[in-house]
């Protein structure tokens, strides 16, 4: 339907309107099945990443650039589950499950950016851990308020400027062969495969961008890290090795979950090839990811927990 013969083999591409997401497959029980779990994992997000962002807010002990930057990836956590899982849980419960062509490179673009950013400041907070451990002298000058600040800009601007190239290379693209994507969200490696043109350029910036950007990241956190542990493995205090290999514990779990994941679905030209796992990987770092970080950094961090208990004796005294 979108495309019509014109003779001696030429095609004329009549511009899609709306897209078909295909989501899972199953019968009835098996999509209220799937739309139970994904609603109980979402609210589960978006719960945990709220409160952690509440409690950073509130308590006056948490404003600390490391806890600026965790607040701010609990935002992005919320931000981007949300771009994608109301419309997926809807579509669950819909026989159309259609969304506009606007609506799905909005969708694209935005989750792009989200995602990129993430990237972004897991790297950032490394470096942060870096800068207060092996420079604890110089570390409230180089990170204050306005450093941190900037910081985080600068990681929405990599993330709104990898989205802008993102987006623009691939809804660019002539799309004939079919307007269903099988996947439950607009992700480009799903997108590539509707396209009728030559899709080499576009594979080419997806791998491209995203693997500068994940080994570039991935370098820094390591580099920061193998400085952060042998600063550590140099203390005398048994105490003072464990706060800090715990701390750090918590975000380097965070950080080998995402990017480990991001790898998997994006910097391998596979990707592109299998759908059917990349729905479960999207699953993992769209969805379950938002919702394990916040568990990683209170239950691992003895102030966030301190936090909320505190929290919590308010508003019961209340």
């Amino acid at each position: 339907r979108a495309m019509t013969p014109q003779g001696n083999w030429n095609l004329s591409v009549v511009p899609v309107q709306e897209f078909v997401l295909e989501g899972f497959q199953g019968g009835l029980q098996t999509q209220a099945l799937l739309f139970a779990l994904f609603l109980a994992l979402y609210l589960a997000a978006v719960l945990g990443n709220l409160t952690m962002i509440v409690v950073i807010t509130l308590d006056a002990r948490l404003h600390s650039p490391m806890y600026f930057f965790l607040r701010n990836l609990s935002f992005l956590d919320l931000c981007y589950s949300s771009v994608i899982y109301p419309k997926a849980l809807g579509n669950f419960l819909s026989s159309a499950k259609v969304i506009s062509f606007g609506g799905c490179a909005s969708q694209f673009f935005f989750f792009s950016m989200m995602g990129t950013t993430e990237a972004f400041l897991l790297a950032v907070m490394a470096y942060d851990r870096f800068l207060a451990i092996c420079s604890p002298l110089h570390y409230p000058i180089t990170m204050c308020p306005s450093a941190c600040t900037r910081l985080v800009l600068g990681c929405y601007c990599g993330g709104c400027l990898n989205a802008i190239l993102q987006t623009s290379f691939t809804f660019s693209l002539p799309f004939c062969s079919s307007n269903h994507i099988d996947h439950f969200f607009c992700d480009v490696p799903s997108l590539l495969l509707l396209a009728c043109a030559d899709t080499a350029i576009n594979e080419l910036v997806l791998f491209g961008i995203c693997g500068l950007f994940i080994v570039g990241t991935t370098l820094g956190v390591l580099i920061s890290y193998a400085y952060i542990t042998v600063t550590i493995l140099r203390m005398r205090s048994g105490a003072g090795r464990h706060k800090l290999f715990s701390t750090c514990g918590s975000h380097m779990t965070a950080v080998s979950l995402f990017y480990g994941t991001v790898f998997v679905m994006y910097a391998q030209p596979g990707a592109v090839e299998s759908m059917e796992q990349g729905k479960v990987v999207s699953v993992f770092y769209t969805l379950v990811i938002p919702v394990l970080n916040p568990l990683i950094y209170s239950l691992q961090n003895k102030e966030v927990k301190e936090a909320l208990w505190r929290l919590g004796h308010k508003l019961t005294a209340k």
